[in-house]
C-alpha cells in the first residue's frame, strides 16, 4: 500500500476534531478557537460554522443524514449545527468538565461524550473518583440523556460497535469498559479489562501519571476493538513513550495482538482508523523520535505496511467510504507572530491510498 499526499489545507488555527462527507467531498474541522469549519479539501475554500464554544472544540460528528453536524468543547458543551441553515438548533450542556470525545451510532439515533478531570486522589497521585457521570448517552433528534455511565475519570475516548447496540470508552489508567445500550435507553456493562501499557507514573519533576488510551474503534466485524495511545516512559514529562496500538477480544477480555517491536518510535498516538474493508488500519499522532507519524498497519497479522513523518501533529484520520482516501486533521508548532501576522498553523490533510 502506498500513501501519496494530494492536498494540504491551511486553517488559521489547530484542528482537534474532524468529520468526514463519505465521498470526502467535505470536512468538518473543530478547531483550537471554539468554531466548526467547513472545509473543501478539493479547493481549499473553508468557511466557519454559525455559533461556536467558549473553549476549544475538540471533537464533531456528522449524523448519517448529511444534515446535522455536532460538535463537542472544553466548555462541556454540544452544539447541534444545521448544515441548510448555517444556524445552531440546539445547545446542550454535557459535562460539568471539558467533552474529551465524541461518538455517534450508525444509524445515527445516538451520541455520546465523555469527560472527566485529573484531579489527584491519593499519596501516589491516582486520579480520584469521579464527579459526575464520565460518558453521557443522548438522543440525537431531541438532546435528551438517555443513559450515562461511572468510569475512573480522565475519560478520554468512546467509540460505538459497527451494529450499534454497544458502546466504549477508556481512560488515562488504560481501563476499557464496554456497556450494551437498551434500544429505549439505558445499559448494562458487559465488559471491563485493564491494559497497563498505556499508562506511567512518575516522579521526574513532579508527581503525575501520564498517557492514556487516547483513541478506539471497533473491528469492522465487531469481534476486536482497537485501541492507540503511548507506552510508559521514565520521564513521563518528556512525552517520549512507545507509540502504542493494542487489538483486544472485548467480550473476553484478551489482548489478541499489539504493535512489533522496531515497528515503531516514540511520541503519542491520537487517532485510529479502519480501512473501510477490514483489510488495513490506520494510526498517527505526534511523534517525539523516529521515523514515522502516521502508519498503516495489516490486520491480517498486524505488520507495518508503510508509514509517513507528516512533520506535523495529527489529531483525527478518516477514511472515505470507498477506502480510497485517508483525510487527517492536525496542526504545525505554533509560531510567533511575524509582521503582525499569525500564521496558519491548522492542517487538513488528504492522502490517496493505493495499493
Amino acid at each position: 500500500m502506498k500513501l501519496t499526499l494530494l492536498h494540504d489545507r491551511p486553517l488559521s488555527t489547530g484542528v482537534f476534531g474532524l468529520a468526514l462527507a463519505p465521498d470526502g467531498s467535505r470536512a468538518f474541522a473543530a478547531c483550537a478557537d471554539g468554531r466548526v469549519v467547513s472545509l473543501d479539501p478539493a479547493s481549499g475554500e473553508q468557511v466557519a460554522l454559525a455559533g461556536s464554544h467558549g473553549s476549544y472544540a475538540s471533537g464533531c460528528t456528522l449524523l448519517p443524514d448529511g444534515k446535522t453536524l455536532l460538535s463537542g468543547g472544553y466548555d462541556g458543551q454540544l452544539l447541534w449545527h444545521d448544515l441548510g441553515s448555517g444556524a445552531v438548533s440546539r445547545r446542550v450542556s454535557a459535562h460539568r468538565f471539558w467533552s474529551w470525545d465524541l461518538a455517534v451510532s450508525p444509524d445515527g439515533s445516538r451520541v455520546a461524550s465523555c469527560t472527566g478531570q485529573y484531579l489527584a486522589g491519593g499519596w501516589k497521585y491516582e486520579p480520584a473518583t469521579a464527579t459526575e457521570p464520565a460518558v453521557r448517552v443522548f438522543d440525537a433528534a431531541s438532546g435528551a440523556v438517555v443513559a450515562e455511565f461511572d468510569h475512573q475519570p480522565p475519560v478520554l475516548c468512546c467509540g460505538f460497535s459497527r451494529d450499534g447496540r454497544h458502546l466504549a470508552a477508556a481512560n488515562m489508567l488504560g481501563e476499557v469498559r464496554v456497556w450494551r445500550l437498551g434500544e429505549g435507553g439505558g445499559a448494562e456493562p458487559v465488559s471491563r479489562f485493564t491494559s497497563p501499557d498505556f499508562t506511567s507514573w512518575g516522579t521526574t519533576k513532579s508527581h503525575h501519571y501520564c498517557g492514556g488510551i487516547y483513541a478506539l474503534a471497533f473491528a469492522p466485524d465487531d469481534a476486536a476493538l482497537l485501541v492507540c495511545g503511548m507506552g510508559p516512559m521514565g520521564d513521563p514529562m518528556a512525552g517520549n513513550g512507545k507509540m502504542t496500538w493494542q487489538r483486544w477480544a472485548w467480550q473476553k477480555g484478551e489482548k489478541i495482538d499489539q504493535i512489533r517491536d522496531g515497528q515503531h518510535g516514540s511520541g503519542l498516538m491520537e487517532t485510529v482508523a479502519w480501512a473501510p474493508d477490514g483489510a488495513h488500519f490506520v494510526m498517527a499522532g505526534r511523534q517525539a523520535q523516529g521515523t514515522w507519524n502516521l502508519a498503516l498497519f495489516s490486520a491480517a497479522d498486524g505488520s507495518l505496511v508503510t508509514s509517513l513523518d507528516t512533520k506535523q501533529r495529527i489529531t483525527q484520520a478518516r477514511f472515505t467510504a470507498d477506502g480510497s482516501r485517508l483525510v487527517l486533521a492536525g496542526a504545525l508548532s505554533q509560531q510567533g507572530p511575524k509582521q503582525g501576522q499569525w500564521p496558519d498553523w491548522g492542517r487538513v490533510q488528504v492522502y490517496s491510498v493505493d495499493a
